[in-house]
């Protein structure tokens, strides 16, 4: 055994992602490229979600560079995965049910193997994304993707809502945003917000209520979506205060009560905000615990678009990569190698 309680000679992998959205790999097609050998896990319907992450559950992404005439989200993950394959990245569909980040290298178990030892790796990109909280109204999975959706920005120009009413459920900063971007292509907005006032900033507060195509309905949540089978056409509301509940017309209707950033993998390990969210060092994807990294929605609360977590996906593969130079660079080899790193000369 060595120092650190691994068995010798056992292997131990440069970098291992977990994780399988645009930040995964994107990570993985950097270091793949580097020579960096990752390997990737992509979950076995890890979060509740297909491999690929949140993209699998979206039908048209638009705002993607590259795609001027869009592209499903189930496809374009599999040309995600397609160029991590291509580039020599071993993947495999198994979930990651526990890490050990107390000392490197660093221990994860798969799922369904934690009596067996634990496999080792340098450095760790966690990727694992955030998920959407739902309502789970009646009518919901038959509607979801078609007219009911966790994204404006992703969602809110595709041709099903354009000059149609919409919907937008919840009182924060959050709603208010999502709502006021709707405006741009709906004919009229309702946000439902369940209590009788708005959580949302002043700011925000005020411009959502001045907003001429915007109707901030108090006290109301909606009970049911309903349509023709194939797309949502209106919501059975609910007044919190009296009961009352009636039809509202709608042809969209859009979650923004928050997010669940899956990290409960890591948490206690690295340090998470009062959300759930990993927090890194800003500007890069380093952690609290130096070589593990974290890329995409499990670290960005904010954004949440497939391109800004592919773009954290790079970062965390370059300095994945930079970190494993730099120590490949110092690590002694010998005693001479040794005396060389540890003393005073820094030539």
């Amino acid at each position: 055994m060595t120092a650190n309680g691994t068995a010798a000679g056992q292997k131990v992998h440069k970098v291992v992602i977990i994780g399988s959205g645009p930040a995964g790999h994107t990570a993985a097609i950097y270091l793949a490229r580097a020579n960096l050998d990752p390997v990737l896990f992509e979950g076995m319907l890890a979060n509740g979600l297909a491999p690929g992450g949140q993209l699998t559950t979206t039908t048209d992404v638009e705002n993607f560079p590259g795609f001027p005439d869009g592209i499903r989200g189930p496809e374009i993950m599999d040309k995600f995965r397609a160029q991590s394959v291509r580039f020599g990245t071993e993947i495999h569909t198994e979930t990651i049910s526990k890490v050990d980040l107390s000392s490197r290298p660093f221990k994860f178990w798969r799922e369904f193997n934690e009596d067996q030892p634990p496999e080792l790796t340098e450095t760790l990109i966690i990727a694992t994304g955030a998920s959407a909280k739902r309502m789970h109204l009646p009518g919901e999975e038959t509607y979801w993707q078609s007219g009911i959706s966790a994204c404006a920005v992703c969602d809110g120009a595709v041709p099903i809502f354009r000059n149609k009413p919409l919907a937008v459920v919840g009182g924060g900063d959050s709603a208010a945003e999502e709502a006021m971007y709707l405006t741009k292509y709906a004919s009229h907005v309702n946000v439902l917000v369940r209590r009788d006032e708005l959580r949302a900033s002043k700011i925000m507060a005020k411009r959502l209520l001045a907003h001429p195509k915007v109707t901030v309905m108090f006290n109301t949540v909606p009970t049911e979506a309903k349509g023709n089978g194939e797309l949502l056409t209106s919501l059975r509301i609910k007044d919190t205060k009296t009961g009352e509940e009636r039809d509202l017309e709608a042809n969209g209707l859009f979650y923004a009560i928050g997010h669940i950033p899956a990290t409960s993998l890591v948490k206690g390990q690295v340090d998470c905000d009062s959300d759930g969210y990993i927090v890194t060092v800003p500007g890069t994807a380093q952690t609290s615990v130096k070589g593990v990294f974290a890329a995409g929605d499990v670290a960005d609360k904010k954004y949440r678009q497939a391109i800004t977590s592919a773009g954290t996906g790079c970062i965390a593969a370059l300095e994945a990569e930079r970190l494993l130079a730099e120590e490949e660079v110092l690590d002694p080899v010998d005693a001479t190698a040794a005396n060389h790193y540890t003393g005073t000369d820094k030539q």
